[in-house]
């Protein structure tokens, strides 16, 4: 199965990172974040984010662990979902997304897939998610 969605962020708090003696060009940074998504993926993510970019050039890479709680089509429940990719300043490029195994509740339980964040020129970001449930 596949549902589409769009999603915003609503919440981006910085934390904070251990010090470090290793030193590298692009800055490694964790911050956690809530998005709101509507459309055949409806609901909400808690996530944890974690990058190295330069915020000069648009270069980095990120990872992030979501934790969604909502619909997608009929069926309600939580899961939690990984993804990452490299920005080269312009596009994103070795994209991973997969749910998380076993990590689903409710009408979602059992949930396996995987999926993908497209953005927009105009900056609307998409996620597309494809799914199977148990029967």
């Amino acid at each position: 199965m596949r549902a589409s969605g769009i999603f915003t962020v609503a919440e981006f708090v910085p934390a904070p990172v251990p010090e470090s003696d290793i030193k590298t060009a692009a800055g490694v940074g964790v911050a956690t974040m809530r998005k709101e998504f509507s459309g055949e993926v409806a609901g909400r993510a808690d996530t944890l984010f974690t990058a190295a970019f330069d915020q000069a050039t648009g270069v980095g890479t990120y990872f992030a662990m979501e934790s969604f709680t909502g619909t997608l089509g009929e069926a309600e429940g939580t899961f939690n979902f990984a993804h990452s990719a490299t920005t080269l300043g312009t596009a994103r490029d070795d994209e991973y997304f997969v749910i998380v195994p076993g990590s689903g509740t409710g009408a979602l339980a059992g949930i396996t897939g995987t999926g993908s964040i497209v953005i927009d020129e105009d900056g609307t970001h998409r996620v597309h998610l494809d799914y199977e449930l148990p029967s």
